[in-house]
């Protein structure tokens, strides 16, 4: 039985393929491909993402030994993703013990929010049941209530978009087992349960897109969307230095770095110039300072989404950085100074066999998609027995 992950970046298409044998999940293959189709961050040709999806897929078979796979979880995220807290409330007429239908139907009814045009929710996940008033439980069922509330973090999407994404995949002939917010997925690679419940959150930086979710205690309390991501520290460095995107891009990875401080006033690199140009420099320093502007913006936002919860200063468990935008050096460092907690790169843990060249913030949210796949696959019996709401609820 295969578990597979499909990431389509903005940038880069990733697939991964696992095999799911006796409760355990082992790496097969993976395969990588350019990303086309894409504009700030959403699907503007829904057939170059199919292209690209497809040319992933293939290199990801032959790397696994030529297997053919069918379905595959894919990575749902972008400016059209966002969280909201709900709440469901079931009256159950008179004491009784609670039972699984209750607790199906109390999901369903917290479910069923009003949401504007061209939204849909994608993933429900319970933070705690209300017992008769009192809060806290993580398991209602055999308890004895007359009420029975649930407090839930609902990730929601834009229709448009996800309809799209599944019918690229759709495209190149994989049907998908469940779409995920991809901060979730990077989540569920990085960190294991246990180490959540302390208070975590994880920072995906994408190309074109970035989003965080905050774990404290078994439960989500944020998931959202981030403004910010690795392409304005690119158009930062573009402007000021009159350099092209790409240039800057190199400029960015070969001399970047988000300390300033850290870097020596007395050095220069060389910027690319046209060969009818003559030979432009620039302190590295003045790189450093343009990365680190943007690098303190992006993480006072992100001190901004904890405070909102209630979760400044309170993450024990620390901050883990994925995604190809995370890469910058120094960026850990500048993370740390901001939100005055432990932060760290989230490198993929839980998966067999997974290979050294792979260990990189950039594979970690594939990782979790296929993780979440195996999950899926565990749970199947367990889905067909109860809603498909509660189908959803994974850790």
């Amino acid at each position: 039985m295969y578990a597979v992950g499909i990431d389509t970046g903005s940038r880069y298409t990733r697939v991964v393929i696992c095999a799911y044998e006796n409760g355990r999940i082992r790496f097969l293959g993976a395969g990588v491909a350019e990303s086309q189709g894409w504009l700030k961050g959403r699907i503007a040709d829904q057939n170059a993402v199919a292209d690209s999806v497809l040319a992933a897929l293939r290199a990801a078979e032959q790397s696994a030994g030529g297997v053919s796979v069918e379905s595959a979880v894919v990575g749902m995220g972008g400016p059209t993703t966002r969280g909201h807290s709900g709440r469901g409330v079931l009256e159950l007429g008179y004491v009784r013990e609670i039972d699984r239908r209750d607790v199906t139907r109390v999901v369903d009814r917290a479910s069923r929010v009003q949401l504007m045009e061209d939204r849909m929710v994608l993933q429900l996940f319970p933070q705690d049941f209300v017992v008769d008033d009192h809060p806290g439980h993580r398991d209602p069922r055999r308890m004895l209530a007359s009420r029975l509330e649930i407090n839930v973090h609902l990730v929601t999407c834009s229709v448009q978009e996800h309809n799209s994404l599944v019918g690229a995949v759709n495209q190149a002939h994989l049907t998908v087992e469940e779409t995920v917010f991809e901060a979730l997925a990077a989540c569920y690679a990085t960190v294991l349960p246990e180490g959540r419940r302390e208070g975590i959150a994880v920072v995906d930086i994408g190309a074109q897109s970035s989003e965080l979710v905050i774990y404290y205690g078994d439960a989500m309390h944020l998931a959202s969307a981030i403004p910010i991501c690795g392409d304005h520290f690119t158009r930062d460095l573009a402007q000021a230095l009159h350099l092209s995107f790409d240039e800057a891009e190199t400029v960015k990875m070969a001399y970047g770095s988000a300390i300033s401080s850290d870097v020596p006033e007395n050095v220069y690199i060389e910027l690319p110039t046209p060969e009818d140009r003559q030979r432009r420099d620039a302190p590295r320093r003045l790189v450093a300072r343009i990365l680190e502007a943007r690098a303190v913006e992006l993480f006072k936002y992100v001190r901004n989404e904890f405070a909102r919860v209630g979760m400044d200063r309170a993450l024990i468990g620390g901050v883990f950085l994925t995604g190809s935008g995370s890469k910058l050096p120094g960026l850990c460092d500048a993370a740390e100074n901001v939100l005055e907690c432990q932060t760290r790169f989230g490198w993929t843990e839980g998966i067999q066999s997974w290979p050294p060249e792979l260990n990189d913030p950039e594979w970690s949210t594939v990782a979790g998609l296929a993780m979440y796949s195996a999950k899926l696959k565990q749970q199947l019996q367990f889905q067909k027995d109860n809603s498909s709401w509660l189908g959803k609820m994974l850790k």
